[in-house]
């Protein structure tokens, strides 16, 4: 079955969750085309307004997105004691840099995207989001995160990973060797927070990455956040740190109500930050015991 058919988009992908599938009605196809890298597709919908899937798997849609830029975004930024010059890899829909703008102490951003279609199909139909590219503490370099890192070590406070899930041209963002590249390009007592995928489907993968992420920081934790468009409806991140015995749990940076509507935040609070590490038992075993 064609991943569009009667005008509803079917999102399956046996790899990465076998036996299901999460589908939206198609108000309007809005675009198509394959990219250098992989085939992307953007649609409005019926009941979650503009969808982006990329190689058929749901990006975005605009409806949910903020609990997972949010998230992703203040994570970090809120563990570190003074993030000021942050990293983005990926997040060419411009969502993660429009969030990371946000926070008072972040003095630059850099982001690097290999995909330059993404960023500027985000422009045209996702401009709610892609108005990240137009923060003037931003610098967008259209290449590879790898080579990227190499080229700045020792350089950044924060480095989110904004990354589709574990196949295609993003599988080489959960393996050993990109969490050693992420060290090399941290400042001493830096934090990084990457895409980590859904508990309920990806279990032994999360515990996979963790370990990797061990072998090169001191601290490493799981997080959750709700996303009603992704599989099982949350999303989880990787976040490390190469000091010892961080509190992750507890931000740094606490923000009341008025800061929060004045950063424009909608889902990110200092409660939600707390409960996202907390884990129902089974997984809390299966990742740290």
């Amino acid at each position: 079955m064609s991943d569009i058919e009667n005008n509803w988009f079917r999102e399956v992908q046996n790899d990465l969750w076998p036996g299901q599938s999460f589908s939206l009605k198609i108000k309007k196809k809005l675009h198509e085309e394959n990219s250098k890298y992989q085939n992307i597709k953007i649609f409005e919908t019926e009941t979650y307004g503009t969808c982006l899937a990329l190689d058929n798997i749901i990006q975005c849609t605009s409806r949910d997105e903020f609990s997972y830029q949010e998230m992703i975004s203040f994570l970090p930024l809120c563990i570190h004691q003074k993030p000021q010059k942050v990293l983005i890899v990926g997040g060419g829909d411009g969502g993660v840099a429009r969030e990371v703008a946000k926070h008072p102490l972040v003095e630059e951003i850099h982001q690097v995207e290999i995909d330059d279609r993404v960023v500027e199909l985000s422009k045209q139909y996702l401009p709610n989001m892609a108005c990240g590219f137009k923060s003037p503490k931003l610098k967008l370099t259209i290449g590879d995160g790898f080579e990227y890192m190499k080229a700045h070590e020792n350089t950044f406070d924060v480095i989110i990973t904004d990354s589709s899930d574990p196949i295609g041209p993003a599988i080489s963002l959960f393996q050993e060797n990109y969490y050693k590249l992420m060290k090399t390009a941290l400042r001493p007592n830096g934090i990084v927070c990457a895409q980590g995928g859904s508990f309920w489907l990806d279990s032994e993968n999360i515990k996979n990455t963790m370990k990797n992420s061990s072998k090169y920081f001191k601290t490493v934790k799981y997080a959750v956040t709700s996303v009603p468009s992704y599989p099982c409806g949350h999303i989880g991140f990787v976040i490390a740190s190469d000091e010892d015995n961080v509190n992750f749990i507890s931000p740094v940076q606490k923000y009341n109500s008025s800061e929060l509507d004045l950063m424009g935040l909608k889902y990110y609070t200092s409660n939600v930050h707390s409960s996202a590490f907390a884990l129902p038992r089974w997984i809390e075993k299966y990742l740290y015991e």
